[in-house]
């Protein structure tokens, strides 16, 4: 019961980000709730991780356990906090990992789809937040919440248009709830992990990104988590409200 307790959305696919945040935190001490939708990762082009799940929760033993979250559904965020709160007595930090994205370019943009974006990257995000806050009264401190982006202001994402709308939407929140949750001791702080190698890009487009890093490389994984990990430490108590660019110099316009 001392040690601290992290939910952590959007997790299924061993390379996935949410993957790696669980593996930091628990190699930092953690206890990690872990949600996730497998069946959205197996039916995207670049394929799910049907062995992901129970390796995942084999490797970090018994400081994890996973449970699987459909977040379009408006119960479910309020729901999943309060079983990781009940479970472990305890929820220290909340890490919005998850997140819906298709190719919505413009001239076919549909009205259903707009909706899957903001439903599940924006109000199940606002929604998660808010169960989290619920379990600090003013003055109790030590809360973390950090939320993911995707530097969709730093340029254009014209065969993300609904993508780029709901992230956009995710880092104003973060500024109004940094505000709202500073008197409960709770920092509010958002990443953008710039293009990560998470598998699914294809070799041409692997290469052409990759040249747009001037240290020549896609981001890891593990490169997000290390920010995460560090964001939910002691040493970050006084980062709030920030949008953080993590990209390792990625050039858009090269």
């Amino acid at each position: 019961m001392t040690q601290p307790v992290a939910l952590v959305t959007g997790v299924s696919r061993r390379i996935g980000i949410g993957a790696a945040v669980a593996r930091r935190l628990v190699a930092d001490g953690w206890r990690v709730a872990l949600t996730g939708l497998p069946g959205y990762d197996a039916e995207q082009p670049y394929g799910g991780d049907p062995d992901g799940v129970p390796a995942l929760l084999a490797e970090l033993g018994d400081r994890a356990e996973h449970v699987e979250a459909d977040l379009s559904d408006p119960a479910a965020p309020a729901a999943h906090v309060a079983h990781a709160r009940e479970r472990h007595g305890r929820l220290d930090a909340l890490l919005a990992v998850h997140a819906y994205s298709t190719r919505t370019p413009l001239g076919e943009l549909d009205a259903a789809e707009i909706d899957r974006h903001l439903v599940v990257n924006v109000r199940a995000t606002m929604l998660l937040v808010e169960a989290f806050a619920a379990g600090f009264p003013d003055g109790a401190g030590g809360g973390r919440v950090v939320l993911f982006s995707s530097g969709q202001r730093l340029g254009p994402m014209p065969d993300e248009l609904a993508y780029a709308a709901s992230k956009a939407g995710v880092e104003v929140l973060t500024r109004q709830f940094a505000r709202l949750l500073a008197p409960r001791g709770v920092t509010v702080n958002c990443v953008n992990p710039g293009p990560t190698d998470t598998g699914y890009a294809g070799p041409a487009a692997h290469e052409a990104v990759a040249r747009l890093f001037p240290g020549g490389r896609w981001g890891t994984p593990d490169d997000v988590a290390r920010l995460v990990g560090w964001l939910c430490s002691p040493d970050a108590r006084w980062i709030t409200g920030q949008v953080i660019d993590s990209e390792g110099g990625f050039d858009r316009y090269v």
